[in-house]
């Protein structure tokens, strides 16, 4: 009886060796591939959603862009000028351009300045302290021959930050889209 139980216990100490443990887990392979896919899942969607929203990011940008471009067009060729258009009208122009990527009433911001030269119109940043300061922008259209400056702000929501890099360059986690648009007013008298 004695023989038989040291058999016994010499048997499962034999099992429960590391050594045999580790070699009968390594030659399993019922879950491999689950396991596999939950280390590489959680980085390929990550990846996945950052190059959507970068995409996203960009499709915007060139919809404010083109926004920019075709409403500064009214002012030279002197259409707003002659129509009377306040700041409101001319935003709801610039609303009419750009539909169902923005919300046009409450985030696109418009600026529009006069200058009598190339040489003195100003590019400064409306960014401080990460928030937009929208206090010094105006709606100034201009007349025949003036320098005019029409620029598109919209404070753009990003949601996929990977390790503190993403797109925002502002706070709140928000990117600050610009469209600039620089002409000279024609003769429209």
């Amino acid at each position: 009886m004695l023989d038989a139980t040291r058999k016994i216990i010499t048997a499962c100490a034999r099992r429960l060796m590391p050594a045999r443990i580790a070699r009968r887990f390594v030659r399993r392979q019922d879950g491999a591939a689950a396991v596999e896919f939950a280390l590489v899942a959680a980085p390929f969607l990550a990846l996945t959603f950052a190059i959507l929203e970068t995409a996203f990011v960009f499709f915007a940008g060139q919809t404010l862009e083109a926004a920019a471009a075709d409403s500064a067009r009214l002012i030279m060729t002197g259409q707003a000028q002659t129509a009377g258009f306040t700041a409101g009208d001319f935003k709801n122009a610039v609303c009419a351009r750009i539909f169902a990527l923005f919300d046009c009433a409450n985030g696109v911001y418009v600026d529009v300045k006069t200058y009598t030269s190339f040489g003195s119109v100003v590019t400064a940043s409306p960014v401080s302290n990460g928030q937009l300061n929208t206090g010094s922008m105006a709606y100034q259209p201009g007349d025949v021959g003036n320098i005019v400056v029409v620029s598109l702000y919209y404070q753009w929501p990003i949601y996929v930050s990977m390790l503190g890099d993403n797109l925002s360059n502002l706070n709140g986690s928000k990117r600050l889209l610009v469209a600039t648009s620089v002409f000279r007013v024609e003769p429209y008298h």
